[in-house]
C-alpha cells in the first residue's frame, strides 16, 4: 500500500503506479471511516454518561437501555472497523473509551428486527 503525505498531488503517484493511487484512497477512506466511527462511540458514551449523572427517574429505565444499546452498537461498530484495520487489541479501545462494562457486554447483540 502506498502512503503520502495529505496536500501533495497525486501526478507522480498515478504516473508510477495506477493502483497506488486506488490504494492510496481506499487507506484514506479507511482511516476516515475509522475517525467518523470513533467519534459516534465518543458521542454515544456521552450521552450516556451525562444521562446518568443528571439521576434519571425510576420511569426512565427504557430512555437509558435505549442509550446503552446505542453505545454498544457504536463499540461494535468502531471495534469491527479498527479489525478490519488490523488493530485487534479490543482491551485497548475498552480502556481508552472508558466503556461501561453493559455497553462492552451488549456489543454485538441486537434487538430483533435490527441488522
Amino acid at each position: 500500500m502506498t502512503l503520502r503525505p495529505p496536500g501533495k498531488p497525486a501526478t507522480d503517484l498515478w504516473r508510477k503506479s495506477p493502483a497506488g493511487v486506488l490504494d492510496y484512497e481506499i487507506a484514506q477512506e479507511t482511516a476516515s471511516a475509522l475517525g467518523r466511527l470513533g467519534r459516534a462511540l465518543e458521542t454515544a458514551l456521552k450521552a450516556l454518561a451525562d444521562f446518568d449523572a443528571a439521576e434519571p427517574l425510576p420511569g426512565d429505565r427504557a430512555r437509558r437501555a435505549c442509550l446503552v444499546a446505542t453505545a454498544a452498537r457504536a463499540l461494535w461498530e468502531f471495534i469491527v472497523q479498527r479489525e478490519a484495520c488490523g488493530l485487534r487489541d479490543t482491551a485497548v479501545v475498552v480502556r481508552m473509551y472508558k466503556v461501561p462494562r453493559e455497553v462492552h457486554d451488549r456489543m454485538g447483540a441486537f434487538s430483533p428486527g435490527r441488522p
